[in-house]
């Protein structure tokens, strides 16, 4: 007999919108987690992440946004290096391993897919990790920017070339300065 599997597509999450030097982020929690940090042109319904609606007052929802709003302040001012908000992504098995193996690459510092792959136990598994990576729902949090193609060239963002550049200048330039 198999375990059901619950549809978390359909549960209630809340969402706010932040600004930051790369324009408006919305980010999406639902009680347990984050569920998404997206960019102002990507579309939300390649993401799943429920049901938004504003953040109630007193919510655990609430409480993970504000979290979420204020570790990306602080990442955007050069004071975090490191997350430790509560996640609460949808994806498949492989894709959740992927993004748990984003996790683990050090601030300011790049891998290619290939080596993402090799670090999840398969080479030859590069486009599968891309195509993983390219639906990960927590842009910055779980940091996708910092995947490179093998040659070391930027290769596809949800928020676009010029903004995983910046992205990347901005984490070596808070651990390397000018």
């Amino acid at each position: 007999m198999t375990a059901a599997v619950r549809d978390r597509t359909t549960e209630h999450t809340e969402t706010i919108v932040i600004d930051t030097p790369l324009g408006p982020l919305t980010i999406v929690a639902s009680d347990r987690g984050l569920r998404a940090v997206l960019w102002p042109a990507e579309n939300a319904g390649r993401v799943r992440i429920g049901t938004p609606a504003g953040p109630t007052v007193g919510s655990p929802a609430a409480g993970i946004l504000q979290h979420a709003a204020d570790q990306l302040a602080d990442y955007f001012e050069g004071r975090r290096t490191t997350f430790d908000v509560p996640l609460d992504p949808i994806g498949t098995d492989f894709q959740q391993t992927a993004w748990a193996a984003l996790r683990t690459i050090p601030y300011g510092e790049t891998i290619s897919y290939g080596e993402q792959a090799n670090r999840l136990g398969d080479r030859r598994k590069a486009r599968a990790v891309g195509a993983a990576d390219g639906r990960n729902p927590i842009s910055i949090i779980v940091p996708c920017h910092r995947v490179v193609g093998s040659t070391g060239a930027l290769t596809g963002f949800a928020g676009g070339l010029d903004t995983k550049a910046w992205l990347l200048d901005h984490e070596r330039l808070t651990l390397f300065g000018a």
